[in-house]
C-alpha cells in the first residue's frame, strides 16, 4: 500500500497492518507507551460499494450490521471491545466533554444521551474515545503525565472556533494538565492543495490566522485554505512547542482511494475514525510496514 505523502511534515505517520485492518499511528503519541491510538482506512472491513470497506458511520446509509462487525475489528486491534467505545455527536461545535466509565459504548452498543460534542477528554482507563472524519481535521491530546487524553473533530468552524486551544484549557481546568507536558496531533485531513474555499471563510481566516493558512484559489473569489497549518497556529499560541506538535502528511483527498474524503467522492463515502484509549500496560502497536 503506497499513500501520496506531504513533504513538509515533521513527523512521518506509520502504516501498520494487523490482521485484515490497515491503519495509521503517529510515532511520537506511540512512544509515550500510554495510549493505544490509531486513525482508519478504508481497508479491513465488511462494508460495500460507496462505503467499502471500513466504513465507521451508521448514519450515512451502510447496513448497521456491517458497520457493527467493522466495529469489532477496530475493538480487536484496540485492546478493547465494542462496548467500550465512546463517540462524539459532531456537529461543527467546539463543545467537549468529559467522558467518565458510565459513557461506556455510546454510540456504538447504546445510544447517546448528548448531543453537539465535537471534543472528548478522559482519564479512565480502557474507554475508546471515538471520532469521525471524511476531510475534516483530527486532533489528538496526550498527557503522558496526568494519563489524559482527548480527541477532537476540527473542520473550519472548529478551526476558527480554535478548538485545539479550548481542549488544552479543559484538560487543564478538569485534570491538572500542563501544556509544557502535552503531546499534541494533527491527523490526516485534507491539505491545502485540495481544500478551496469561498471568500467569506477566506476573511475569517486571514483576520483569525493571517495570510500564512490562504493561498489563491483556483478560481475568481476562491482560495486555498490550510487547515493544518492553522491548527499548529492554535497550538503554538496556546504556548506549545514546535516539537510538541505532530503534523500528518498524509491527505484524504489525495488519498482518496485508501481514505473517505467527502471532496474526493463527492459526499458518495463512508467516515473515517480517530480512536484513542489509556492503555493499563505496554502493548502490541501491530506490524509497522512502512519498511
Amino acid at each position: 500500500m503506497e499513500f501520496t505523502r506531504k513533504s513538509n511534515s515533521r513527523d512521518r505517520l506509520k502504516i501498520n497492518q494487523e490482521g485484515e485492518i490497515c491503519y495509521l499511528t503517529f510515532p511520537k503519541l506511540e512512544e509515550t507507551k500510554v495510549v493505544k491510538h490509531l486513525f482508519t482506512t478504508r481497508m479491513g472491513g465488511v462494508s460495500e460499494g460507496i462505503y467499502s470497506t471500513m466504513n465507521v458511520s451508521f448514519t450515512r446509509g451502510d447496513d448497521p450490521e456491517h458497520v457493527k462487525e467493522n466495529y469489532s475489528r477496530i475493538a480487536k486491534v484496540m485492546g478493547g471491545d465494542p462496548s467500550d467505545f465512546v463517540c462524539s455527536d459532531q456537529t461543527h461545535t467546539v463543545n467537549i466533554r468529559v467522558v467518565t466509565k458510565e459513557d461506556a459504548g455510546k454510540g456504538v452498543t447504546r445510544p447517546r444521551d448528548y448531543t453537539d460534542v465535537d471534543g472528548l477528554i478522559t482519564q479512565e482507563k480502557g474507554l475508546i474515545l471515538s471520532t469521525f472524519f471524511a476531510d475534516c481535521v483530527p486532533l489528538y491530546f496526550v498527557d503522558p503525565v496526568n494519563k489524559s487524553i482527548g480527541l477532537a473533530h476540527s473542520g473550519w468552524r472548529g478551526t476558527a472556533g480554535r478548538i485545539g486551544e479550548k481542549m488544552i484549557a479543559r484538560m487543564e481546568e478538569s485534570f491538572g494538565t500542563r501544556r509544557e507536558d502535552l503531546l499534541v496531533a494533527i491527523g490526516p485531513s485534507i491539505c491545502q492543495d485540495c481544500y478551496e474555499v469561498s471568500e467569506d471563510v477566506a476573511v475569517i481566516f486571514q483576520k483569525e490566522f493571517g495570510d500564512g493558512v490562504l493561498k489563491p484559489g483556483k478560481a475568481d473569489g476562491k482560495y486555498q485554505l490550510d487547515l493544518w497549518k492553522a491548527n499548529e497556529l492554535v497550538f503554538l499560541q496556546a504556548g506549545l512547542k514546535e516539537e510538541q506538535i505532530s503534523v500528518t502528511d498524509i491527505c484524504t483527498c489525495c488519498n482518496g482511494n485508501l481514505l473517505f474524503s467527502h471532496r474526493f467522492s463527492q459526499g458518495k463515502r463512508g467516515n473515517l475514525g480517530a480512536f484513542m484509549k489509556i492503555t493499563t500496560q505496554e502493548e502490541d502497536y501491530g506490524n509497522d510496514i512502512n519498511l
